[in-house]
């Protein structure tokens, strides 16, 4: 089981993954995430990519129709699961080295400009088997409309 600090670097990267799609920032962010998941193997990392455009695609589509916050919250919760299930295998030195690359990807994200953001705020929370129990909120806010 993770800490609850090596949860919400998770969290943060998969609100990262979001929060980039469809930006300048997507083609940066998407190569160091494939990199991170393909953990040095070119058939993984090509395979991660194909996952991260389905992301943007998926994403795309909700834009397109009345339920993008829904579909940005259950991307995130995607990215953050399967990034808490990597650092959760990995032995600690490897644990820290991407939780470094994970935490540049999520400020070069943040840095990049987004009219749209995703937060995750979860004070006073439980996180147990990668669930988030207790209080805690979670703001999409969608401002290419506006």
């Amino acid at each position: 089981m993770l800490v609850e600090g090596l949860v919400a670097v998770a969290a943060a990267g998969g609100g990262a993954v979001v929060q980039a799609a469809g930006t300048d920032a997507w083609n940066g962010i998407r190569s160091g995430f494939a990199r991170i998941f393909g953990r040095g193997e070119a058939g993984r990392e090509q395979a991660e990519l194909e996952r991260l455009d389905q992301t943007q695609a998926v994403l795309e589509a909700a834009r397109e129709g009345n339920e993008v916050e829904r579909v940005q919250i259950a991307q995130v919760a995607r990215w953050q699961t399967r990034l808490e299930a990597l650092l959760e295998e990995l032995p600690e030195a490897e644990q820290r080295q991407v939780v470094a690359e994970v935490q540049a990807l999520v400020a070069q994200a943040e840095t990049a400009g987004r009219a749209e953001t995703v937060h995750n705020d979860f004070s006073s929370a439980t996180f147990t088997n990668s669930q988030v129990l207790g209080s805690g909120s979670m703001t999409v806010t969608n401002n290419y409309d506006k």
